[in-house]
């Protein structure tokens, strides 16, 4: 019986999972250099991030170390160091607050949108400690294509914007508006495709049996 309940437990300190929690804990690191404006620490942070999101995604999959708790801190690592450099910039007056406000305006909403997603597929009965079991059935979010594209465009613009002191400000502003742009169309990509969501389960309403005739 011991045997059984130890092998059930999966290994959560994984090589891929410590990059993923290393990139976590620098966030508010980058976000601490920029708003004393120690722009070489942050960048260097910010280039940290970048290669450990690369590699703990591809030790993942190259030795098949993909975990629960991976798929979960991953997009969490990724959108707290989006939320912290967006808010640091914009304080700084880098970054204009009306774009700042739209971008974090996406992800709340996003997140909004995947905890309902996941209370209505959650199979009854509804608790709380059902709703953090992950191996529940649950719903499937699917990135569309031009979000994609805006998450990569989000990046650049927040590391463009870091670096600013040698970027043309004139291209800087340009991009900008791309990104708002590419923005607006991602949230509303999710809200009129049909196949962003995916319900993986669908509860039964109370009373209805299998096979009942209509």
């Amino acid at each position: 019986m011991t045997a059984a309940r130890t092998s059930a437990v999966p290994d959560i300190y994984t090589v891929p999972n410590l990059l993923t929690f290393s990139r976590l804990i620098a966030a508010p690191f980058v976000g601490y250099f920029i708003l004393h404006d120690n722009h070489t620490w942050a960048l260097s942070l910010l280039a940290y991030s970048a290669v450990t999101d690369f590699l703990d995604g591809w030790i993942a999959r190259r030795w098949n170390k993909k975990t629960v708790v991976g798929t979960v801190i991953d997009p969490m690592a990724d959108k707290a160091l989006m939320a912290i450099l967006t808010i640091s910039l914009a304080v700084k007056g880098a970054l204009p607050v009306w774009l700042a406000s739209m971008i974090l305006g996406r992800d709340v909403g996003l997140g909004l949108a995947a905890f309902y997603y996941r209370w209505i597929s959650l199979p009854p009965p509804k608790t709380f400690t059902r709703y953090w079991d992950f191996s529940l059935p649950s719903a499937e979010v699917r990135p569309t294509t031009i979000s994609k594209y805006n998450t990569f465009l989000q990046l650049a613009l927040i590391g463009l914007t870091t670096a600013a002191p040698i970027i043309p400000y004139d291209l800087l502003t340009r991009f900008r508006y791309v990104v708002a742009a590419t923005t607006l169309w991602s949230g509303a990509s999710y809200i009129y495709s049909k196949d962003a969501v995916k319900i993986l389960n669908t509860p039964r309403r109370a009373g209805e049996n299998v096979g009942r005739d209509p």
